[in-house]
């Protein structure tokens, strides 16, 4: 048996669902999310919790990752998906541009604007080198921070670039000079 699986999810106030096929549609006060089903797997509410269950051991692969799709769509109508990146180097800083568009400056000859998909808000701290990613859907906040990672990954060398808040980069020794 899965042990994510039986794992229960508990279901906050104000959040319902409702099965639609072989999708989940969640509403909370945060907005609507939707998860996937797999065949052969079946929810159910019991005492404010979903349970998860599946029919025959065939669909033991999607067991637990069922329960994993569902709880995510019901933390992120309830308390929301976060990501936060810093910038660190000398210049580089972000700012919004309007609400839709975050504008980069990352030590290239241009500024790299970023438009954010719907249902992602970005918040920049007033020293501009701290940015915190928020939405509902915990697939599409994670992407869209690893994109704007992507931007300008964190070099080894001098330790500048976009990372994530906690990331612990490893610096490499620069060239030796020889004599």
């Amino acid at each position: 048996m899965s042990r994510i699986g039986k794992k229960p999810i508990e279901l906050p106030k104000g959040v319902k669902y409702t099965i639609e096929g072989n999708t989940v549609l969640v509403e909370g006060p945060k907005g609507k999310s939707t998860a996937l089903i797999a065949p052969g797997v079946s929810l159910a509410t019991v005492d404010g919790t979903i349970h998860v269950t599946r029919e025959n051991d065939k669909a033991a692969a999607f067991h637990g990752l069922t329960r994993a799709l569902v709880f995510n769509a019901v933390h992120g109508v309830s308390a929301g998906w976060t990501k936060d990146l810093d910038i660190v180097g000398i210049g580089y800083r972000a700012e919004m541009k309007g609400k839709s568009t975050v504008v980069f400056t990352l030590g290239y000859s241009h500024p790299i604007e970023f438009p954010l998909p719907t249902g992602i808000e970005v918040t920049i701290d007033p020293k501009q080198t701290h940015l915190t990613i928020s939405g509902v859907d915990r697939q599409k906040v994670g992407q869209v921070a690893a994109d704007m990672r992507s931007l300008r990954k964190p070099d080894p060398y001098k330790n500048k670039g976009v990372r994530y808040t906690g990331e612990k980069l490893k610096k490499k020794a620069g060239k030796s000079g020889s004599k």
